[in-house]
């Protein structure tokens, strides 16, 4: 019976408050009356703590989109926001991007270091080979444990944020390929925050904006140069300058609500007037931000008139942050404790039965169905299991069918389970495999209006409850009830509890908010349930046999059984806590509603003289099997005092009461020898006299001191036990406190070592920033030269990784800008014939010896590849220069001119030959004319070269001279052959002749040229 020493720790509770001085109440701040109340806001300086952080999460092509993000800032003002730059960055490279970032930006940009606080108007970029996170207003840095290629840096950091901002963190995603940041956005979505996204057709590489976008999370799709005046805006929208969200203050207020909650369920089907009232109120000033509306009655409006405005007010009060396996512990406490037991004393081929609610994308159902797959294989015996999972938004319930993920849950599934449980698709994705989909049924459905899933084993409602108000958490508990088995589990979020519905549930494990179904006659009296929508899948079932007439009537026959087997007075049935079920008889002569608060407390009721006896009466009662009587009480009724024997009964089960449960009757009778002069009507005075009787009395007082010490020593027992409670509670609290007075002395002393090591790292770092600025001019001064040389210069480390490379390469190698840090071998050339500059450039590291080598690109142009070792200011070789010098002009005239000197040992040959040699074009025009041919035939070279071929040759034997010709178009060769010539004086000149075709740089025949011998007779 705790019950009743609850009651009276309330009691003295109640006391004490009243000795108490009245509470005074502080006045609302003018700064935090912000939709509704339409005064201005304070012009106060933000608090370090509600800072809005803008975190920027970007990939390849990420430079360009910093650009223009940057140059949009406003330049004559702050805007009160911290930006945090994270991107993907080779691991052993050294950023440079915060000497770019801040080429563009007024803001002073830093480069993260570990615990660093994050302040107003700064720019932080993440150093590489790290991951970031948020805590208490400071970046901090770890080391990654995830293999390079599968790190998520963007979804790490915007997760963090989400959890320490809330709705002050606000999510870019700009170009870059993948899907990180994706998940990181939809965590920033559901504490509140804004998801920008860059326009896919201003990026260089689309992947991770559509990724995100894909989603349905993304408020704004700019361009980066457009993205800084929305938000400014939003900002001052959205927090002005307090960061704080007020309440709705006003009537018009709370009717403007009203007309959106009906708006909303016309648009969507669904009632959201018993959502929190805090959470629909940021959920609707978010929205108004978003869309530049001022007052509610505007934006009630603009939802009136605009469908895709309700469809994201719908989705905004929607957002829930899932993930597979979310709160390890807690799951591993469910995997250890709970699901196990979920298959005891279930008999070979039955069913496992699990419901979902709130399912969202369906990643926690997904869980709770590998676990129970692991332990029904574990067992290796035959269990049907089903698990249902729902939700009220459809796109969410398609894409849990779908079963498909972004390739981040890999941070949250074991290595193990991602390849037993999901096939990776060719996108990168993961798909949960058919076996344990199987398993899941997901349907639309509205846990506050439709029907239950019933015969369940086990409830998770995990982070639903905490958007409902408490009206409509005291209506969902008893259905929970109603749909578990005895021994059935609720499975509760974090921050959620059971409320006030004690005698329904017990905690199991209070810390992962684990509780069991009590078997309880309140159970019964569930809420109506509206019965006008389809059952949406198997198991739910519509609670039409259990109407309030019918829980009456079964209360009225359990209580009327046990009195008829003992009495027929006053009688009152009670559930365990005390509360008065059912009323039997005559009652109000001893029991009357107290002032105040109504309450079906039983002690609360109780008229003078029967309380005490009556909570002493039940105390016993529940200890013990058989019935606790007390007679003789001596109860104030109307006019006097009623003498009453007092009954106290726990009912078993063989009284009709059900298995399990824990009812008392409470029976009341006058004693049968009172009838007629009521001892009431006798004065306290009278009772110390001698009169007849006296010594009944004597024993009635003596009964009722006894029963008074028993009470006292009862509640002093209470007492005892309630202030050693206390008292380890006080020894835990000084102990607390302890630990919290050497924390902060630890903090004020790692404070102090902070501020020291600060101050020599701005030292080290005015240092730097001179190095960085006369390095900045050095390398300006290398570029431009490198710029107007012409020659393509690709540098590499001793890894062979491209290290820089000039824009004159490009023609000779494909480079982007991306492919810094990639090796050199994995690089495509232009070049032909060439593919082994990796095997050239390790052997000149090797031997340290130059070399040069002349190759032909694609194009026709031709270069001299050179390379070098690249040696440091320490002569230390650190990779190599590898040069690409242009030698096609020089290359053509080193041909021209050894063209002309082959032309010209020809030309001294054909001078000095002892044969004729002409060249004739294809027409027969005579174009090349010897000496000898001179002496042979007559003719001047002067007068040759005016005459056709055919005036040499016999009329007769000109076909024949064509169809060779003919012949040596076609590629054909002849073999000497006599022939007759014409000479100047008209005699024939015998020769012997070798024709050869004259063929271009193309293979196109242009002429022929013969050799001419004279022939003797």
């Amino acid at each position: 019976m705790g019950w009743i020493g609850s009651w009276l720790s309330g009691l003295k509770k109640r006391r004490s408050m009243m000795k108490k001085e009245p509470k005074t109440f502080k006045k609302r701040d003018p700064a935090k009356r912000r939709v509704c109340s339409g005064l201005p806001a304070v012009d106060k300086a933000l608090p370090l703590d509600n800072i809005p952080v803008v975190c920027i999460g970007a990939s390849a092509g990420g430079l360009a989109a910093f650009k223009a993000f940057f140059s949009g800032m406003p330049a004559d003002t702050d805007t009160g926001m911290a930006f945090v730059i994270v991107q993907h960055l080779a691991p052993e490279h050294k950023s440079i991007l915060s000497e770019l970032v801040g080429r563009y930006t007024r803001m002073k940009v830093e480069d993260v270091r570990n615990g660093m606080a994050v302040e107003p108007d700064r720019v932080y970029i993440i150093p590489p080979n790290h991951n970031m996170s948020l805590s208490n207003g400071k970046l901090m840095l770890e080391e990654p444990d995830i293999p390079r290629g599968q790190r998520l840096p963007i979804d790490h950091f915007f997760r963090s944020v989400s959890g320490e901002k809330g709705e002050r963190a606000i999510a870019v995603i700009l170009s870059g390929t993948g899907m990180d940041g994706t998940l990181g956005a939809r965590a920033v979505k559901g504490e509140g925050g804004l998801v920008i996204a860059q326009d896919p057709g201003t990026c260089e590489y689309d992947g991770m904006p559509k990724s995100v976008i894909d989603t349905g999370l993304v408020d704004y799709v700019l361009a980066p140069e457009k993205m800084p005046a929305r938000l400014v805006s939003y900002m001052k929208r959205s927090f002005d300058k307090t960061g704080l969200p007020g309440p709705c203050l006003s009537e018009t207020c709370e009717n403007e609500l009203k007309k959106i909650f009906i708006l909303l369920e016309t648009r969507t089907g669904h009632d959201f007037s018993q959502y929190k009232y805090n959470t629909v109120i940021r959920r609707i000033e978010r929205r108004m931000a978003i869309q530049q509306i001022g007052s509610l009655a505007e934006y009630r409006k603009y939802l009136k008139v605009t469908e895709a405005e309700a469809d994201g007010l719908f989705r905004d009060l929607l957002i829930g942050v899932t993930n597979f396996f979310r709160d390890r512990e807690v799951f591993k406490t469910l995997e250890g404790t709970v699901i196990p037991r979920l298959f005891e004393a279930k008999p070979h081929g039955s069913s496992i039965r699990v419901w979902v609610p709130g399912c969202s994308t369906g990643e926690e159902a997904y869980s709770i169905a590998i676990l129970l797959h692991e332990r029904h294989e574990a067992l290796k015996r035959n269990f049907k299991i089903q698990v249902f999972a729902t939700d009220i938004d459809g796109l969410a319930i398609d894409q849990a069918r779908s079963g498909k993920y972004l390739a981040a849950i890999a941070a949250d599934v074991t290595p193990e389970r991602l390849a037993r449980f999901f096939i990776r698709e060719q996108d990168g994705s993961y798909r949960v495999n058919k076996n344990i989909r199987d398993m899941l049924v997901f349907s639309e459905q509205d846990v506050i209006k439709d029907p239950p899933f019933s015969k369940l084993d086990m409830i998770s409602c995990r982070n639903l409850l905490i958007y409902l108000n408490g009206d409509l958490q005291k209506k969902l508990m008893p259905l929970f009830n109603y749909a578990l088995n005895p021994r059935g589990i609720l499975f509760l979020g974090t921050a959620e509890t059971v409320g006030e519905s004690h005698d329904l549930f017990t905690a199991l494990d209070r810390k992962a908010k684990i509780y069991e179904r009590k078997e309880s006659i309140r159970r019964m009296l569930l809420p109506e349930i509206r019965m006008n929508v389809k059952v949406h899948s198997e198991g739910a079932g519509r609670l039409t046999g259990k109407t309030r007439d019918e829980v009456k009537t079964k209360l009225r026959e359990l209580t009327e059984r046990a009195i008829v087997r003992l009495y027929n007075p006053a009688a009152l049935l009670l559930a365990e806590n005390g509360e008065i079920l059912y009323l039997h008889g005559r009652v109000g002569k001893y029991f009357e509603l107290a002032p105040g608060e109504s309450s079906m407390d039983i002690l609360k009721m109780s008229r003078e003289g029967l309380r005490q006896d009556l909570a002493l009466a039940l105390r016993k009662a529940a200890g013990q099997a058989g019935p606790v009587r007390h007679r003789g009480l001596r109860v104030k009724t109307n006019g006097g005092y009623t003498p009453v024997d007092l009954t106290v009964q726990v009912l078993s089960a063989d009284l009709g009461a059900p298995a399990g449960s824990k009812l008392l009757l409470v029976v009341l009778e006058e004693c049968p020898d009172a009838g007629e002069k009521r001892r009431g009507k006798e004065t306290p005075g009278k009772i110390g006299k001698k009169v007849p009787g006296g010594d009944t009395t004597v024993v009635a007082l003596k009964k009722e001191l006894r029963d008074k010490e028993e009470y006292l020593r009862a509640a002093n027992e209470e007492l005892e036990t309630a202030n050693e409670e206390l008292m380890s509670s006080n020894e835990e609290m000084q102990s607390i406190n302890e630990e919290f007075q050497s924390t902060n002395e630890e903090l004020e002393t790692s404070k102090e070592e902070l501020q020291s090591v600060n101050e020599e790292l701005s030292t080290v770092n005015a240092e730097l920033q001179t190095k960085v600025a006369d390095l900045g001019q050095a390398n300006n001064d290398l570029s431009n030269l490198l710029a107007a040389t012409g020659i393509g210069t690709i540098f590499v480390d001793r890894a062979l990784r491209i290290k820089r490379y000039t824009q004159a390469v490009i023609k000779v190698i494909n480079l982007i800008p991306a492919d810094v840090g990639r090796p050199v071998g994995n690089i495509s050339f232009n070049i032909d014939g060439y593919d082994s500059l990796e095997t050239d450039i390790r052997e000149v590291l090797e031997t340290l010896i130059p070399k040069e080598i002349e190759v032909r690109a694609k194009a026709g142009a031709w270069y001299l590849l050179n390379i070098r070792p690249y040696r440091t200011l320490e002569n230390v070789i650190d990779g190599a220069v590898v040069t690409f010098v242009d030698i096609t002009d020089m290359k053509k005239a080193r041909e021209a001119v050894a063209e002309s000197m082959a032309l010209r040992h020809l030309a001294a040959v054909v001078r000095d030959s002892s044969d004729a040699i002409i060249t004739h074009s294809l027409e027969g025009r005579i174009l090349a004319w010897n000496p000898r041919a001179v002496k042979m035939y007559g003719y001047t070279e002067a007068e040759a070269v005016k005459m056709d071929i055919r005036e040499l040759i016999p009329e007769s034997d000109r076909g024949e001279a064509i169809s060779r010709v003919k012949q040596l178009s076609r590629a054909e060769k002849l073999a000497p052959y006599p022939a007759e010539r014409v000479h100047k004086d008209g005699r024939i000149v015998k020769v012997q002749l070798t024709a050869t075709a004259l063929v271009d740089g193309k293979g196109k025949m242009y002429g022929v040229s013969t050799v001419e011998r004279e022939v003797s007779e």
